[in-house]
């Protein structure tokens, strides 16, 4: 009958979602059948329990031969109905538990396939060094030489330039292009029935995926904690890094590991420090549920404010490429080389709050062209990822609602109208500056001499300059940039003449005709920006700086 490992086991089996099984009493021969009928009702108790109603209750003997037949029927049965090769698309992992060494073939690995498949020359990886690859020399499934193997199947794999560790038990190979490690995973938690209390956040748990183990700690999200037999949203914070892919199943044992607390399936195998909590977040990972690639993407673009990362999120899905054609899915936009997914709804919330955002700029700063894209983002959209504020201001721009000068987001309208107020001073301002070379007239020289108002053309100076039309050394001093690419020209030359390839003050004075102030003053300019670096009384060329190069735009 039921011993203390079976009830476990069924446990197990329930919190893995294992719902196709049956449950076998063996050695009918050896007792009544009282006993039989006794045996299979603590059975069927047991299976209701941990909700396994549907296991049929076999009754065999080995000796005689009964119910032989009918545990056989159950299980061509069950591989006739067993579902076929998984998800489209799925790249190919597989746990390890054994890894051993064959003359002739080497160092081979061992494990079931959970998903995916892989052929002879195919090239793999374990996933927590995705950028060492090894090719496949041979493969066997349960035993037999095979070309390919699938998920499913118990597996064992050659592979060349792999050297034999102790440490391959309980790594992951798989496909390069879906490896990931993670040290954090939003996940579904059930907590087992057996259970005597609920499990609260902070609760120490070794966490078992595939052949992995590592300890844990338990973050419940949207609720204090988590009764038994009940199921919840949480992170898995994990002492180590782990292999984890969403829809992996996995259990969780008690610190000591003596004892089965919960189970569950990954959500999300990168899950967020910050704003863990939030609804908007637990509404994602609630429609991260679904087992369709498609409805969990959908979902999650309905959810994400600023859209997904597409190459991450099909990575975490474990997925080597689409499953779909996500050119024919309506209501997605695509970003460039589709790395960035955008609901369309979404896609209109995020650019409205971005041009509120620059009106709102234009009103305070009118007389600034707009604020350069890393500002912007952080008047508009501070959680939005770097990568995805990228390709929203790209894509903007390419539709004409937005415009970009010299690094400074602005909307077209205001350009105009500055261009328009800059165009007087610069007629004026430019030549001057271009005619003045190392020595250009100040600000007040320049308002003199065109008759227009001193602290109009300090603004637009400072508005050229702010957009890189003009260099400002010091307060009320600016360069024209032919002659500032002169002066950073002379100052590449004395390096490269110089002993160590020091640009001293007084030998920058000699070859510009500068007095010691003014060459001082610009040798500081280009520490400022970079192209030159203080070390005592020298400076140095940075190496490999593009600034007044050749190659620099």
């Amino acid at each position: 009958g039921p011993m203390p490992q079976t009830i476990e086991h069924a446990t197990i089996l329930s919190l893995l979602g294992v719902r196709r099984g049956a449950a076998v009493i063996t050695k009918i021969d050896r007792v009544e059948p009282a006993r039989v009928a006794e045996t299979e009702a603590r059975v069927r108790a047991l299976l209701a329990s941990s909700g396994l109603d549907d296991y049929p209750v076999l009754h065999v003997s080995s000796v005689r031969g009964d119910g032989i037949d009918a545990l056989r029927a159950d299980l061509v049965d069950a591989l006739a109905h067993a579902p076929g090769d998984g998800v489209e698309g799925a790249g190919f992992r597989m746990g390890l538990d054994r890894a051993f060494t064959l003359d002739g073939v080497g160092t081979v690995v061992a494990g079931s396939v959970s998903a995916g498949g892989v052929t002879i020359g195919d090239a793999l990886s374990l996933a927590a060094s995705p950028d060492d690859t090894y090719r496949v020399r041979s493969l066997q499934v349960h035993s037999r030489a095979a070309q390919v193997a699938q998920a499913g199947q118990r597996c064992a794999v050659g592979l060349a330039g792999l050297e034999r560790t102790d440490e391959l038990r309980g790594q992951v190979l798989c496909d390069p292009a879906i490896a990931l490690s993670t040290q954090r995973i939003d996940v579904w938690l059930q907590v087992a029935a057996t259970e005597d209390k609920a499990l609260r956040s902070g609760t120490l748990v070794h966490l078992h995926a595939a052949t992995q183990d590592c300890l844990a700690t338990v973050a419940v999200l949207g609720q204090p904690s988590i009764a038994p037999g009940a199921g919840a949203p949480a992170q898995l914070v994990l002492h180590k890094p782990a292999n984890v892919w969403h829809g992996d199943r996995f259990i969780l044992r008690d610190a000591s590991a003596v004892r089965t607390v919960a189970g569950g399936q990954v959500l999300d195998p990168l899950g967020p420090i910050r704003y863990r909590q939030t609804p908007e977040r637990l509404a994602y990972l609630d429609t991260q549920r679904a087992d369709q690639p498609l409805t969990r993407l959908l979902g999650a673009l309905a959810q994400a404010q600023y859209g997904v990362n597409g190459a991450t999120w099909l990575r975490s899905s474990g997925l080597a490429r689409w499953p779909f054609d996500l050119t024919t899915v309506p209501d997605i936009v695509v970003g460039a080389g589709g790395e960035w997914l955008i609901a369309r709804a979404r896609l209109d919330e995020a650019q409205a709050g971005l041009l509120a955002a620059l009106r709102d700029f234009h009103d305070k700063y009118p007389d600034e062209i707009g604020p350069d894209v890393q500002r912007a983002r952080r008047l508009a959209a501070p959680r939005m990822p770097e990568a995805l504020w990228l390709q929203l201001t790209s894509h903007m721009i390419a539709a004409g609602v937005l415009a970009r000068r010299n690094g400074f987001l602005h909307l077209p309208e205001h350009g105009v109208a500055l261009r328009a107020a800059e165009q007087i001073v610069a007629e004026h301002a430019l030549p001057m500056l271009r005619e003045g070379r190392f020595d250009p007239p100040w600000v007040r020289d320049i308002a003199l001499q065109a008759r227009l108002p001193e602290a109009q053309v300090r603004q637009v100076l400072g508005r050229m300059a702010r957009g890189g039309d003009v260099y400002q050394v010091v307060k009320d001093l600016f360069y024209h940039p032919a002659v500032m690419h002169e002066l950073a020209a002379l100052a590449r030359k004395l390096a490269a003449e110089e002993a160590g390839g020091q640009v001293t003050a007084a030998r920058f004075r000699d070859l510009t005709g500068l007095g010691r102030k003014r060459a001082i003053q610009i040798l500081e300019f280009f520490d400022r920006i970079g192209l030159l670096r203080r070390v005592g009384d020298a400076h140095l060329l940075r190496p490999g700086t593009l600034l007044f190069s050749e190659k620099s735009p």
